[in-house]
């Protein structure tokens, strides 16, 4: 128990937001997704009132979209496999369906198309660097597009 008093809306506000922290060896690292504030999009509902999946999906491409802000312009995002020799899907698309599933779209090397269909309780993705397909292209940024549907312009915090 604790003897700090807080107001009704401090109380609010910290049930509001989630607990998140990471710590890097080297001081100079770019900030993380669990370091940068939750886009105001995502702090609009409760935590409480999304379902695993949605809530998971929406961290995922946090996570994307941060890993992205640090690729050089030949490079592109792509999601390597835990297990097996399953190999790699680059980023195309992401999806969740209530309550407890998301979907990643892609191709794989070889440029076929791959989908992996996954429940929240075994997420585990790695995000890999990778060159891109077409060399003279700009390099896509799939993490922008997936926050599309987030109120507040591309980036869904705001800011444009």
């Amino acid at each position: 128990m604790t003897d700090d008093i807080m107001t009704t809306a401090e109380v609010t506000e910290a049930h509001a937001m989630p607990r998140r922290a990471a710590i890097q060896a080297d001081p100079d690292s770019p900030a993380t997704a669990e370091q940068m504030p939750l886009p105001d999009a995502l702090q609009q509902r409760p935590i409480e009132e999304k379902s695993p999946a949605e809530w998971a999906y929406e961290r995922v491409i946090l996570y994307i979209r941060n890993f992205e802000e640090q690729l050089d312009p030949a490079q592109e995002a792509a999601m390597g496999f835990a297990g097996g020799n399953a190999g790699v899907l680059r980023i195309e698309g992401l999806g969740f369906f209530d309550p407890d599933v998301l979907t990643f779209y892609g191709r794989d090397e070889d440029g076929l198309k791959t989908q992996l269909i996954q429940h929240v309780s075994q997420l585990n993705v790695m995000l890999r660097a990778i060159p891109k397909m077409q060399p003279d292209e700009p390099a896509r940024r799939i993490g922008f597009r997936l926050s599309t549907g987030w109120s507040g312009g591309e980036s869904g915090d705001g800011s444009v």
